[in-house]
């Protein structure tokens, strides 16, 4: 397992734990400094915990990591648990993330053909666990998860 995509799991659950929905992320920045790879912000969605209308797991990433300069960003990859929806994706877009790491796409497709039309690399695992989390959360929450996604 990626300690990366499993950095994310742990945000995920944690949101979970809290009573949000279980997405995570991570941001990890790689160098010459750090070739093995730093995580510089992590997150969860914390919509719910928080009454934010914006608070994604990509987001809260972001936001932890700081004020970061472009250069960061750019030698950066943005793990995520769920492939990201659109606002998440213009953030991705915005600061010029050269690659994402998605644990699954099948309870929900996000604009992954904008990212990779625009040079992102994309790669998708379709991790179980993270499957599992999602398939689960739906099943028990499907008011909150269509919340989340603005159905």
């Amino acid at each position: 397992m990626d300690p990366f995509l499993q950095a994310a799991i742990e945000e995920a659950e944690a949101g979970l734990a809290e009573g949000g929905i279980p997405i995570g992320s991570v941001l990890v920045h790689f160098s010459s400094e750090y070739p093995q790879g730093r995580i510089v912000g992590r997150g969860h969605n914390r919509r719910i915990q928080r009454g934010s209308p914006t608070l994604h797991g990509e987001m809260d990433a972001l936001e932890n990591a700081g004020r970061l300069p472009a250069k960061v960003y750019a030698e950066s990859v943005i793990y995520t648990t769920l492939s990201p929806c659109s606002m998440c994706t213009g953030a991705i877009l915005l600061y010029k993330i050269p690659r994402v790491v998605i644990g699954e796409n099948q309870t929900f497709m996000g604009d992954e053909e904008l990212l990779r039309s625009r040079g992102v690399q994309v790669d998708v695992v379709q991790d179980p666990r993270c499957i599992q989390l999602m398939r689960q959360f739906i099943a028990a929450q499907p008011e909150l998860w269509n919340e989340d996604i603005g159905v």
